[in-house]
């Protein structure tokens, strides 16, 4: 097999990028913006030694699940990968690459709850960060294309509230005109890096970040004030100083330009305050539903000590404390565990502790303190739990283990790992709170006991 060969080819499968999957020559060709039972003629344009890629030459005959995509840069946009076939397939994809990471990976096979699927796929985010280019001498904005860093300027994503395409379309312009510099980060010149967005869903107050290279509090006080007087939904505007060469968007420290330093909303009931570094599901609806289903897997009756790992600011631990003796919290971030225990007190909730450190390192310590929790709720990022997390779990010896996870791939493996140690998955059930996208959430019960 050689680049730029061109071969027919039917599509059998999906891999958990979204790309679909076909053979040829018995080989693995990855196909973007394909579905499963596509027949169509595939140019190669990658050849390593076990797999390739390819592109689609023509589509000879479409998938029963095709359907025409209704984003006009979904073919050039890095964000969503599933806009051209129907939901109910999209759907039946995720469920099945949450199933085969369990029993591939883990080696697992326990009981795969129906994947819970979202009202729409549409306009569901509550939070958006755009980088910023210049184009034409203007300032625009949008979502970077596929493996790189080269900006598709668009205003209207689907994904995002029509609010956020109204806040832009007004914003941009003013901050031309106020002689405001797009950063280059291949020069590491110019000012503004990116914009970010963030809407309390029930709320609806909007919080405006801008980040940027260096403080240009001076340039941004007029458009700031010409915006806020269009959108009075604008409670907070933020500037964060990001100086570094690095693909990480905000910098160490944020200052407030305007209005409050945070904003507020509610999670499943509980009032919650969040500041831009703040950890917060961005589909808050499906979000709660999520939650709902971690509080059944936790069976808790009012008796119980409940652990919440890597608790961010604190939402899930809290949806739940009225259901539990004691809440233990605990969170890397300084800003996010500040936020849960403001919720707490906002909430008027007082058997919440939250602590601030390593995930492993704080379960370690309350293990050598001999707490026994009964229920332990993990919340891992996309690498999963460390060791020394599972460990120190293990060492509290609790009777169940409920863990949210928005990698399927490294929540196999981490069930594996309590599995061996006695703790069986009894339950998982696969949940999609970024419809259109590749990522797939799941909720995995592990319990001492059969349920």
């Amino acid at each position: 097999m050689q680049k730029n060969e061109i071969y027919e080819a039917a599509v059998t499968g999906m891999t958990a990028e979204g790309s679909g999957v076909c053979r040829v020559e018995g080989i693995a060709v990855f196909v973007p913006q394909t579905a499963v039972g596509d027949v169509l003629r595939v140019r190669i344009v990658k050849v390593l030694k076990h797999h390739a890629f390819g592109i689609i030459e023509e589509l000879l005959v479409p998938a029963p699940s095709r359907t025409e995509a209704d984003c006009p840069v979904f073919r050039q946009c890095g964000g969503c990968v599933y806009r051209h076939m129907t939901y109910e397939a999209e759907l039946a994809v995720k469920a099945q690459l949450v199933e085969d990471a369990f029993r591939r990976i883990g080696g697992l096979s326990p009981e795969f709850e129906p994947i819970l699927a979202a009202d729409s796929r549409c306009g569901y985010r509550n939070k958006a960060q755009y980088p910023v280019a210049e184009q034409d001498g203007q300032l625009v904005c949008g979502f970077y294309a596929r493996h790189s860093h080269r900006v598709i300027p668009h205003t209207a994503c689907a994904l995002q509230p029509e609010i956020f395409t109204q806040i832009l379309e007004t914003l941009l312009p003013l901050l031309t005109r106020a002689g405001v510099q797009a950063y280059d980060e291949r020069t590491h010149t110019g000012e503004l890096r990116h914009l970010y967005l963030r809407r309390g869903y029930h709320s609806g107050q909007i919080m405006l970040c801008f980040v940027t290279r260096c403080s240009i509090r001076r340039k941004l006080s007029a458009p700031i004030e010409a915006l806020r007087a269009q959108f009075p939904e604008i409670v907070s505007v933020m500037e964060s100083v990001n100086p570094e060469r690095t693909n990480v968007i905000l910098g160490r420290h944020c200052t407030c330009l305007a209005g409050a330093e945070r904003i507020e909303d509610t999670m499943c009931g509980i009032p919650v305050t969040l500041s831009p570094q703040s950890f917060y599901q961005v589909h808050t609806q499906q979000a709660e539903r999520l939650y709902g289903i971690a509080e059944g897997y936790a069976a808790l009756t009012g008796q119980e000590v409940l652990l919440d790992l890597y608790c961010g600011a604190g939402t899930i631990g809290l949806s739940m404390a009225h259901r539990t003796r004691r809440l233990i919290g605990a969170e890397i971030v300084p800003e996010a565990v500040e936020n849960a225990r403001e919720n707490a007190r906002c909430s008027g909730i007082t058997n919440a502790q939250f602590l601030c450190g390593d995930a492993g390192e704080v379960a370690g310590q309350l293990a050598d303190e001999a707490l026994h929790p009964d229920v332990i709720v993990l919340d891992p990022p996309r690498k999963g739990c460390s060791p020394d997390t599972i460990a120190a779990c293990l060492a509290m010896h609790p009777q169940r283990i409920v863990m949210i996870s928005c990698n399927p791939a490294t929540a196999a493996r981490d069930a594996a790992a309590f599995a061996a140690q006695g703790y069986p998955v009894q339950k998982v059930r696969a949940a999609d709170l970024f419809p259109g996208t590749a990522h797939v959430e799941c909720v995995v019960l592990m319990s001492k006991d059969k349920d």
